[in-house]
């Protein structure tokens, strides 16, 4: 379970986006060289999750003045050494218009155009519970106080569609180590914001709220540690836009994407395992744990397949996502079909 480290790359590799293109080349042909020939979010009801995506033919960002502000440093550069790395990235503008993001709307066009203004300053994430030293970080401790890092990861929706995304964060390991937590931690539970004001489909309707707010996920403590779970802030070397999460999510890779929360403002450690948002909602479709199973069906669709947003034809899914090499020792023992 070894993450290769690639040196710091120059400013101009990470400020100027439209140099995206060469700097992805590079990074895989120089790992390519390294490794020698030998060379791993919300929930919803939609069955295919790309019928209304144009088909791309160009992994490579789209750059325009939209875009959020580019991080004025990226350093160290890492990356997650696995066959992720040959797979084409998902173009920009697709992971930052198709996009579960329920406390805007629950279709996937509009919260980007929803969250288009959303304030993320000031912003705070308090981490508690179960530590000896809880505390309070704003977004500038966050992002200047731990190394940012990019990470390439597929992301698999439970909807049976995926992406590959360049995100960029560090390692939620590195957080939890800072408020030192107790022998009592065996699960970290997180929320995302409740403000109906800046999120409008929290606001209750006729027909009561949506989902039960704030949108609450958890993580067994060996999880929430282990090296692939990251805190995100960004990707493709630019701040989260805010239907991707802005300005804090969580990106776990092996699970399905709605146990990616995003918008965290609470970080709790517990003795006793969270109550997720999904599994209050329905319990039956959606477990703790979550674990990307091409063997169990969620009751309405096969898992065994799936549909990477830009391409028409489906691809097998592959167990924890393909990161078993990782993850796999987590589970040893536990009947995945039962703790689904």
């Amino acid at each position: 379970m070894l993450i290769r480290r690639k040196p710091a790359l120059t400013d101009n590799d990470v400020t100027d986006a439209a140099l995206y293109r060469e700097r992805r080349r590079f990074i895989r042909s120089g790992f390519a060289l390294a490794a020698g020939a030998s060379l791993p979010l919300f929930a919803g009801c939609e069955r295919d999750g790309g019928e209304n995506v144009a088909n791309a033919t160009d992994s490579d960002a789209v750059v325009d003045a939209s875009m959020p502000e580019a991080f004025e440093r990226l350093v160290p550069t890492r990356w997650v050494a696995d066959e992720t790395l040959d797979e084409e990235l998902t173009p920009y503008d697709k992971v930052t218009t198709y996009n579960n993001f329920y406390e805007f709307e629950v279709d996937k066009a509009s919260p980007a155009l929803l969250a288009k203004n959303f304030r993320t300053r000031p912003w705070e994430v308090r981490v508690d519970g179960e530590c000896e030293k809880p505390a309070t970080f704003g977004i500038e401790d966050l992002l200047s106080g731990f190394p940012q890092e990019e990470r390439v990861y597929r992301l698999r929706c439970v909807e049976a569609w995926s992406m590959v995304i360049p995100w960029v964060g560090f390692p939620l390991a590195a957080l939890l180590e800072r408020v030192r937590p107790t022998s009592r931690a065996r699960y970290v539970e997180f929320k995302t914001l409740y403000d109906p004001e800046r999120m409008p489909n929290q606001r209750r309707g006729v027909f009561g709220a949506v989902l039960d707010w704030p949108y609450v996920e958890g993580l067994r403590m060996d999880e929430a540690m282990n090296e692939l779970t990251i805190l995100g802030t960004g990707l493709y070397g630019r701040h989260l836009p805010g239907q991707n999460g802005a300005p804090v999510r969580l990106v776990v890779p092996w699970k399905y994407g709605f146990k990616s929360i995003k918008s965290i403002v609470s970080i709790t450690l517990t003795e006793t395992q969270p109550l997720n948002t999904w599994q209050l909602q329905a319990g039956h479709e959606y477990g703790f744990y979550a674990n990307v199973n091409p063997m169990v069906d969620h009751p309405r669709w096969s898992q065994a397949r799936e549909r990477r947003i830009g391409e028409w034809e489906r691809r097998e899914t592959l167990m924890f996502n393909g990161y078993g090499d990782y993850v796999a020792h987590l589970y040893a023992g536990m009947d995945l079909e039962r703790y689904f």
